[in-house]
């Protein structure tokens, strides 16, 4: 059993260190967000909650300056001050805007925060096991190895979620009326508005998949459902 003591505990500190991290991260939502209120956006937040079944869809800019949008664990919507600046600017338009917010309730409907919490904990407990093994068989580099390891686990399972997120939101956008254009059009925008992500990172590392890939498994989802976009 006294083996186990050190696995037991990185899964116990995962799990405390992701609720903690959660506690902290509602707390400032809490400070430095406002409810969304936009003439164009609103209606097609009203749209996709329409396709939805559901009455109503919040979602709030968080006041930071990064071009981004987030699902905080506890299932809430935020774009962020930088993003919404970016669309009244024109360099984003509405449609495009309300993609990404259908790509963060893919989160929250498949349940990834939830997950993470899960794989984080798992991948604690991993590390540790394959620290305390390679550790005793390659001194020295052994611990280094087993963090590559997890690092090359954690980014593939990152890219999965948000896979799975952009299915979400094209089905969602495909059945509220707004289409998937905006969806891919935006993918193409993002490198210019924030930056090239991972440019010289192994693309086993990347926690987001390329753009070129994002977009090219949208238009095997549109041809698949027979809903083609050119855009």
């Amino acid at each position: 059993m006294l083996r186990f003591t050190p696995i037991l505990l990185a899964i116990a500190y995962g799990l405390l260190m992701y609720r903690f991290s959660a506690w902290r991260m509602a707390r400032e939502l809490d400070a430095r967000s406002s409810e969304l209120a936009d003439p164009l956006l609103v209606p097609l937040i009203r749209r996709m909650a329409a396709a939805l079944d559901l009455p109503r869809i919040r979602v709030h800019i968080y006041e930071i300056a990064p071009v981004n949008g987030l699902a905080a664990p506890d299932g809430r919507i935020f774009i962020t001050r930088g993003f919404y600046q970016r669309y009244r600017d024109g360099a984003v338009s509405a449609e495009e805007l309300a993609s990404v917010i259908a790509h963060e309730l893919g989160h929250v409907a498949l349940g990834h925060s939830r997950r993470r919490m899960i794989d984080f904990s798992g991948q604690n407990a991993l590390r540790t096991a394959l620290a305390m093994v390679l550790g005793r068989l390659l001194p020295g580099v052994g611990i280094w190895l087993a963090n590559l390891v997890i690092t090359t686990l954690a980014a593939r399972l990152s890219r999965d979620d948000e896979y799975e997120a952009d299915s979400y939101a094209a089905a969602l956008l495909s059945k509220s009326g707004i289409g998937t254009g905006p969806q891919k059009s935006l993918f193409r925008k993002l490198e210019a508005l924030s930056g090239p992500r991972g440019t010289l990172t192994p693309a086993w590392l990347l926690s987001h998949p390329k753009t070129a890939d994002r977009i090219a498994a949208i238009e095997a989802l549109e041809q698949k459902w027979g809903l083609a976009d050119p855009r």
